[in-house]
């Protein structure tokens, strides 16, 4: 036989519930029978046994003992005459009689029969099938077949399948409710805080004692009182106590830790205390004993299954109606089984005629019977109906408490009274039936399960178990400085805010992302630094004295969410906000007419920008109301046609306006009454023609335009009048020439062209003698003039890359200033040697192919190759140019939309 070491790991892996016997299993039950239903359990039990004892007397016993009736002698009997002697020739006795010697026997006497002892058997047999009634024959019978109908009906609901797998699954989370060091730890709290309470109300009611004479008294002792009398030792808490207070253990489904020996009684003395009682000097409330990191676990996964058995059962009344099915099966039952049992209680005699038709066989008509168990049996049959009209009387009294109490609605009445407890919610159907049975029984019980039905406890143990795992180290050391020397905090899927958070006096920038519960309270005040805040699809919600706080300090307000709705009401009620980030699904409720749904933005009033990320159909009306402080609006629209501008001619401080994704197929005319703008980006639209520039000339103050990703065939000739414009961006349009009044905009210094039609550039580039950076890269350009190397003297980046070009016009080493040139995808056979003239190259500024950068000189390959000193003549900032071009990010400016897109 293998020993128990060799057997197989995974085969032997089992939980001890699966040995416990069966009848562990089923003593739960009796935790939902309330008091009647235990006693209609011992009289069946006693109906039970009659009806066997009945049985075992009729299948034994019983038995009808029968002689012949001989009518003349039972005539002469009743009325004596001289000749009563005569009898009917065929029952006539004989005339001998044998002699018995008298020293023997006595004589014989009485009357004689010709019957033997077979045929007295006989016509006992017959006659108890004929002379007897059913009832003497069948009633034990029928009484046991009652019995066991009514010992299966009594306990139908607790096996029914659609109610039993509710019921087990109930007792299992009340046997953890009990068993969690969670639920004692509450209702101490709870007990304490009620009592906390009581003490300071009795303090106020109580009137102001005369002041205490000089005269000697006895010294006063102040005694700690017990759990019944403050609440502040709890007996929840007390592993054990006197005699004299010491409280039974409460009933448990199953095996319980001494935190289940709260009784009711002790709850009540804690959250009562009568006005006409002393007060009590109170010790400060100790620090409740915190769960380690497994009891905090098991109490959060004990949160979750409550609340969705709670969600299962509350949906149907399966067990409310199977229950009151049965009491009125039972009921019915009984009244049926007394109905027809108390006529046949009559007919249980002790004598009984019979009239076989066997008078060929015995020789007589009729016997006079007895049945030997007819008094016992009337005995049985008595105390049997006895007990059936008790127990009908109470399936009686059960059917009135289900018809009058309202059992499908339970409410915590007497926890509601704990202020710690006053959230619990009431409940309903099942879950609300099988509480009201549960009070039947003990009602600790549902206060132990209402521990997990409380917001306010599951709050609490929220908080505990984050005031352990995030703590203020661990927050401190998630903190990060970014490139600006802001110190930035950010928080993912977490249930709620950490209390250590708002220990953070240095944090500026926190960032909360999938926040479940979000909660800002008082304690805000101490985070005297913070001026911007993220909310990433979490929905905050803000304490009044927090708000305030928050209108004070809050500078920057970034939103992210998925509908308007989540958008919190107190965002729009930070008057010191100067920016607010919107991103969602952001639009006009109802069409162009109609507001948008975010509402009034009245309360802003030192509001400087605002970025929207959504579906507009119009400039919301309600922008007007910021119009005097805002100066930089950013508006993308995701591919949505922005129908209506008119909103914007009331926003004339605007300085910077960016209208991206908003499917504009002209210039908007709003822009006329813009005269302060200095930006203008209408990137990503279907911009087709541009002859509405000569609309922007009174914005004199313009100095950047950016109309990349459009559709524009031809630039027109009025974009001279932009004279102060200084960047221009045409990227990736359609453009196939270049008009000469482009080139009188003597203040530009960044001309971007990338991604269009251009064959050639034209000589008047040469009048841009400020012009810094030169994107002509993806076009068709086969030739460079010179001029742009001889006049352009400013120049510090030029990308011509993807080109036609053959090769480099001579004069490149005039451009001392130019430190980027990309000719990377051009049709470029050799390079000048004069790139080695540009100092300013050196260090890697040259973007081309390596095996064209071979065909220079190697002491020209020396030179370009060769890195800059670290006291170089070069900053970062002059050795990486800021360009749309060459795009440059140190790693301390890389950022991302949500923690979770950067994890992936």
């Amino acid at each position: 036989m293998p020993s128990s070491s060799s057997l197989d790991p995974e085969v032997a892996m089992f939980s001890l519930s699966e040995l416990a016997p069966l009848n562990q299993h089923q003593s739960r039950s009796k935790l939902l029978k309330p008091w009647w239903e235990v006693f209609m359990d011992y009289l069946v039990v006693l109906m039970l046994m009659a009806s066997v004892l009945a049985c075992t007397d009729q299948l034994s016993r019983d038995r009808v003992v029968c002689i012949p009736w001989d009518p003349l002698a039972t005539a002469n009997t009743s009325n004596p005459s001289p000749s009563g002697n005569a009898l009917s020739p065929s029952l006539k006795p004989p005339t001998h009689v044998p002699h018995i010697s008298p020293n023997l026997h006595s004589t014989a006497r009485g009357r004689r029969t010709h019957l033997v002892y077979q045929q007295y058997v006989y016509i006992n047999q017959v006659c108890y099938h004929e002379a007897l009634p059913l009832c003497s024959r069948f009633f034990p019978y029928m009484a046991l077949l009652q019995s066991l109908v009514l010992v299966a009906s009594g306990s139908f609901w607790l096996h029914f399948p659609h109610s039993s797998s509710r019921i087990e699954h109930f007792l299992a989370i009340l046997a953890k409710c009990c068993e969690s060091p969670w639920t004692s730890q509450a209702l101490t709290h709870a007990a304490r805080q009620e009592s906390i309470q009581e003490m300071e109300l009795v303090e106020e009611r109580r009137p102001p004692q005369p002041p205490l004479s000089t005269s000697p008294s006895l010294p006063v002792t102040h005694t700690r009182r017990t759990s019944v009398d403050s609440g502040t030792d709890s007996p929840l808490l007390k592993w054990s106590d006197s005699a004299s207070f010491a409280a039974p253990p409460s009933p448990c489904p199953s095996t319980l830790s001494c935190d289940s020996t709260m009784t009711s009684t002790s709850i009540s003395s804690q959250a009562h205390f009568p006005s006409s009682k002393p007060p009590v000097m109170v010790d400060s409330p100790r620090q409740v004993i915190s769960l380690d990191k497994s009891d905090g676990e098991q109490a959060r996964a004990l949160f979750e299954k409550v609340r969705k058995f709670r969600s299962h059962c509350e949906s149907s009344d399966v067990i409310y109606k199977v229950y009151l099915a049965q009491t009125i099966f039972k009921l019915l039952m009984v009244t049926l089984i007394l109905s027809y049992t108390i006529p046949l209680l009559s007919s249980l005699s002790f004598n009984h005629t019979c009239h076989p038709e066997e008078q060929a066989l015995v020789g007589y008509t009729t016997f006079e019977c007895i049945h030997v168990l007819s008094s016992l049996l009337r005995k049985l049959m008595v105390a049997y109906l006895t007990l059936l009209g008790l127990y009908g009387l109470l399936n009686f009294y059960t059917l009135g408490w289900i018809l009058h109490s309202s059992l499908r609605q339970y409410s915590f009445h007497s926890l509601k009274e704990l202020c710690s407890l006053r959230d619990v919610p009431d409940l309903r159907n099942d879950l609300a039936f099988l509480l009201h049975m549960l009070d039947q029984y003990d009602p600790l019980l549902a206060q132990r399960l209402s521990v997990f039905l409380s917001p306010v406890s599951e709050s609490r143990l929220m908080e505990e178990s984050l005031e352990r795992r995030w703590g203020e180290e661990k927050l401190h050391a998630m903190t990060s400085v970014d490139a600006e020397g802001c110190s930035r905090l950010q928080l993912v899927a977490l249930p709620r805010l950490p209390p250590a958070l708002f220990n953070l006096s240095q944090l500026q920038v926190l960032k909360l992302e999938l926040i479940t519960d979000a909660r800002f309270t008082a304690q805000v005040s101490n985070m005297m630094s913070l001026r911007e805040l993220h909310l990433y699809h979490c929905t905050a919600a803000v304490d009044p004295s927090a708000l305030a706080v928050l209108q004070e300090r809050l500078e920057a307000l970034h939103l992210t969410f998925t509908q308007p709705s989540e958008i919190p009401s107190w965002a729009l009620s930070l008057r010191s906000l100067h920016e607010l980030h919107l991103s969602g699904r952001l639009s006009n409720d109802g069409g162009v007419g109609r507001s948008w749904a975010l509402g009034s933005l009245r309360q802003l009033r030192h509001l400087r920008v605002l970025v929207i990320r959504g579906m507009l159909q119009r400039i919301p009306g309600e922008l007007c109301e910021v119009a005097g402080s805002l100066v930089r609006l950013e508006i993308f629209n995701e591919g949505t046609r922005l129908l209506v501008l008119t909103g914007l001619k009331r926003m004339v401080d605007l300085t910077e306006l960016l209208l991206q994704d908003c499917q504009l197929e002209r210039l908007p005319s709003a822009l006329l009454a813009l005269t302060n703008l200095r930006t203008l980006d209408l990137q990503h639209n279907n911009l087709r023609t541009l002859e509405e520039l000569l609309s922007l000339a009174p914005l004199r103050r313009l100095s950047c335009l950016r109309l990349a990703y459009n559709r524009v065939l031809a630039l027109p000739a009025s974009v001279g009048v932009l004279r102060g414009l200084e960047l221009l961006d045409l990227s990736n349009n359609q453009l196939q020439s270049l008009p000469p009044a482009l080139f009188t905009l003597r203040r530009l210094r960044r001309l971007l062209l990338a991604g269009n039609l251009l064959d050639v550039l034209p000589v008047e580039v040469k009048a841009l003698q400020l012009l810094t950076e030169l994107d002509l890269s993806g076009n068709r350009v086969e030739s460079l003039p010179p001029q742009l190397f001889s006049s352009c003297l400013e120049l510090r980046i030029l990308n011509v890359s993807h080109n036609s070009l053959s090769s480099l016009p001579r004069g490149v080493a005039a451009s001392s200033q130019l430190c980027r040139l990309d000719l990377r995808s051009n049709s470029l056979e050799e390079l000048p040697a004069e790139l080695g003239c540009c100092s300013s190259l050196h260090g890697g500024g040259l973007q081309v192919e390596d095996w064209l950068f071979l065909t220079l000189p190697s002491h020209v390959r020396d030179l370009l190759s060769r890195s800059c000193p670290p006291s170089g003549t070069y900053s970062e900032s002059h050795s990486r140019p800021e360009s749309d071009s060459f795009p440059y990010f140190s790693p301390t400016q890389w950022s991302f939309s949500s923690a979770l897109e950067s994890q992936i």
